[in-house]
C-alpha cells in the first residue's frame, strides 16, 4: 500500500518514506495519518480520543486544556524485566541488560507486529529530540497505533515539521515501532537496536514503554551513540542558580525514583534566600557534550515533563502545582464527580467520594488508594514559571557542577565533594538507595543504581564508567562531584534534614564551592563544610550539632558499605576500569 496519501505525506525524505512504507506493509494499518504537529491537528486527535473514550475532557474551567487517561490494569509502570539491548554480541549490552541478539528480535517482533493494526490507524510521529538546530539535538519517527501516545509525545518532545527540517535529506533518524496489540504482559517487549538507531516497542501503552523519545532514544540508544560521537546523555535534571548580585551557576543531577528529582529541578528557595532564583533546564534528562571553550555544555532533550502525581503539592513543589494546571494529561489519578483530578498528597480536602484509577468508586473509607502510586502527568515545559530563558538555547548551557544523591537512611552524610574527577566518577558508580518495603527484597535493601542509569545504560555498564573517565580527557575545566543525601535518620527514626526548599542551602555550598566563595574541610570520603561556613540562618532550632550529626561519618557502617558495593563491581568485573579498583582501595585506606 502506498503511505503517501494526498494532502497527508508531508516529507520529501525518502529514506522515511520507504521506512514508513516498509513498516504499514509489516502491520497493515486501515489509515496512515502524517502528523504534522498543528494546533489545528491536537485539537482534532483530542476531541477524536475523548469521542473513543480513551481521554476524558476535565473541567476546563479548572484545568484549561487538561484531559485524564486511565490505562490498562496490567500497564501502569516501565517493565525492565520485559525491556531488552539486542547487539551483536551479549557482551556488549554487559550482565546488568536483558539481551537478544538482533537477528532472533527483529524475527520475533515482525511475528508480533504483522498485521497488529488492521482496523486502526497508523500514526507517523516525527519529532527532535532537543533544540531546533543545536548540533545535539537527534531526530526521530515513531510509528504508533495509539492517540494516547501521539498526543503524550507532542508535549514530550518538539514535534512535527521542523524534525523533517532539521532530518533534510538524511538518513540518520531514530526508527521507533509501537503497537499496542491487545496489551498483554505477556506479549510486552521493549527492544532496543543501539547499532541500527532503532526502537520496537509492543504490547504496551504505558508512557515510559512507548513515548519512544524519552527513556528509550534519549538514554539507552542515547548513552550508545554518546559513547560513540563524545558526548554523555544522562538521566539527570539541569537547573541554573542565580544569585542576588545576577551571578548564574548550572547544575546537573543524577537521583534514583523516589529521591526528589522533580522537586529539585523546580525548587524555591526559602524565605531567608531573598534575591535567589532557581531555573529548571530539565528534570529528568541531560545530553552533555564538551564546547569550545573547554566547559561541558548540557541541553535538556525533552519538551515536557513526565512526572509523579502522588505527593505533589504546594509544600512538595509548588512550580510544579502552577506547571500542571493547564494543557497537561493525567494518567491513572482519581476523577472526582465535577471534572476535577485528585491523588493522596494533593492540596486541599480529601474529596467525598470519586472513582479511583481503575474506574472503581472510592470513598476516604477505601482500603485501596485513589491514584495509582504511578501515576503521572505530562505537562510541557513551557507552562514552568522557572523555565530558564536558555532551555532552548541551541548551545545548551555550561555545567559548573554534577550531584549524585540516593535515599539512605544512614552511612551517607547531607553533603560531601569529590576529591577529583575520577574519584567522582566513583562516587556515581557507587551511588545507590533503599528500596520501600513493597520492593523485592524488602525495607532498607540497598539497590545500586550508577549515576541513576542501570536501567537505562545501552551497553555494557563497565565500558559505561570507561566513557566516563575518557570523558575528562575531551574536558579542559571539568564540573565538581558532590554527592547528596536528603534523608538520613536519627536513632528514633526522625530525619535529620528538613528537605524540599532547604536543599538550596546545601545546593548554595556546592555553588558557593565552584565559585571559590567557601571553604572545606578534608575528610575520609571528601570535601565536607565547616558547620561555621554552611548557611543555617532562619532554620528553626537547626544546631550546629545537628548539622554535625547530619554529616557525621561513621567507619563502621563504612566498612559495611564497601561489601555492599562489591556485588555490582563483581557483576561487571571484566569491564570494570582499573581506575575504580584503585578508587576503593584508598577509600579502605582511608577509612
Amino acid at each position: 500500500m502506498s503511505t503517501c496519501i494526498p494532502g497527508t505525506c508531508n516529507t520529501k525524505n525518502p529514506t522515511v518514506i520507504r521506512w514508513v512504507e516498509a513498516q504499514a506493509k509489516l502491520c497493515q494499518p486501515d489509515h496512515i495519518y502524517w502528523c504534522d504537529g498543528s494546533v489545528a491537528e491536537k485539537d482534532a486527535l483530542t476531541a477524536e480520543a475523548v469521542t473513543k473514550g480513551i481521554l476524558v475532557k476535565l473541567d476546563q474551567k479548572k484545568l484549561p486544556g487538561c484531559y485524564y487517561h486511565r490505562s490498562n490494569p496490567n500497564d501502569v509502570a516501565r517493565v525492565e524485566q520485559c525491556t531488552y539491548i539486542c547487539t551483536p554480541i551479549q557482551e556488549e549490552a554487559g550482565p546488568t541488560n536483558n539481551w537478544m541478539a538482533p537477528k532472533e528480535m527483529y524475527a520475533k517482533m515482525r511475528g508480533l507486529c504483522e498485521g497488529s493494526m488492521k482496523g486502526r490507524t497508523m500514526y507517523v510521529v516525527p519529532y527532535l529530540m532537543g533544540p531546533l538546530g543545536s548540533p545535539l539535538t537527534k531526530v526521530g519517527v515513531e510509528l504508533t497505533d495509539s492517540i494516547y501516545v501521539v498526543l503524550s509525545m507532542r508535549v514530550m518532545a518538539r514535534m512535527g515539521q521542523q524534525a523533517y527540517t532539521q532530518l533534510g535529506d538524511s538518513e540518520d533518524f531514530n526508527r521507533g515501532l509501537h503497537c499496542m496489540l491487545d496489551v498483554n504482559p505477556d506479549r510486552r517487549f521493549i527492544a532496543h537496536f543501539p547499532q541500527d538507531n532503532a526502537v520496537i516497542s509492543v504490547g504496551s501503552n504505558y508512557g515510559g514503554n512507548v513515548l519512544l523519545g524519552k527513556k528509550c532514544l534519549a538514554l539507552r540508544i542515547g548513552s550508545y551513540l554518546g559513547r560513540n560521537e563524545g558526548w554523555m546523555a544522562e538521566h539527570m535534571l539541569i537547573l541554573g542558580v542565580e544569585s542576588p548580585d545576577g551571578e548564574k551557576t548550572y547544575v546537573a543531577a543524577a537521583f534514583p525514583s523516589a529521591c526528589g528529582k522533580t522537586n529539585f529541578a523546580m525548587l524555591v528557595p526559602p524565605a531567608h534566600f531573598k534575591g535567589w532564583k532557581i531555573w529548571t533546564v530539565g528534570d529528568d534528562i541531560a545530553w552533555m557534550k564538551p564546547g569550545p571553550d573547554g566547559r561541558l555544555y548540557a541541553i535538556n532533550p525533552e519538551a515536557g515533563y513526565f512526572g509523579v502525581v502522588p505527593g505533589t503539592n504546594s509544600k512538595s513543589n509548588p512550580i510544579a502545582v502552577k506547571t500542571i494546571q493547564r494543557d497537561t494529561i493525567y494518567t491513572n489519578v482519581g476523577l472526582t464527580p465535577d471534572g476535577d483530578v485528585w491523588w493522596e498528597g494533593k492540596d486541599g480536602p480529601v474529596p467525598k467520594e470519586c472513582l479511583d484509577w481503575r474506574g472503581n468508586k472510592w470513598t476516604p473509607d477505601s482500603k485501596e488508594k485513589a491514584a495509582h502510586a504511578n501515576s503521572r502527568f505530562a505537562a510541557p515545559m513551557a507552562n514552568n514559571p522557572s523555565l530558564d530563558p536558555k532551555a532552548d538555547a541551541p548551545e545548551g548551557v555550561p555545567i559548573s557542577a554534577i550531584i549524585f544523591g540516593g535515599r539512605r537512611a544512614d552511612t551517607m552524610p547531607l553533603i560531601y565533594q569529590s576529591f577529583n574527577w575520577i574519584h567522582g566518577v566513583y562516587i556515581g558508580a557507587t551511588m545507590g538507595s533503599e528500596m520501600t518495603a513493597a520492593a523485592v527484597g524488602g525495607l532498607g535493601q540497598v539497590r545500586r543504581d550508577p549515576m541513576a542509569m542501570l536501567p537505562f545504560c545501552g551497553y555494557n555498564m563497565g565500558d559505561y564508567f570507561r566513557h566516563w573517565i575518557t570523558m575528562r580527557k575531551l574536558i579542559k575545566y571539568p564540573p565538581r562531584i558532590f554527592n547528596v543525601n536528603w534523608f538520613r535518620k536519627d536513632k528514633d527514626g526522625n530525619f535529620l534534614w528538613p528537605g524540599y526548599g532547604e536543599n538550596m542551602r546545601v545546593l548554595k555550598w556546592i555553588v558557593d564551592r565552584c565559585n571559590g566563595h567557601s571553604n572545606a574541610v578534608e575528610t575520609q570520603l571528601g570535601w565536607v563544610p565547616y558547620a561555621k561556613d554552611f548557611d543555617l540562618k532562619g532554620l528553626a532550632n537547626y544546631t550546629p550539632e545537628k548539622f554535625n550529626q547530619v554529616q557525621s561519618i561513621n567507619n563502621d557502617e563504612w566498612r559495611r558499605e564497601l561489601l555492599l558495593q562489591d556485588e555490582l563491581f563483581m557483576k561487571i568485573y571484566t569491564h570494570l576500569p582499573k581506575e575504580l579498583i584503585f578508587q576503593r582501595e584508598l577509600l579502605v585506606s582511608r577509612l
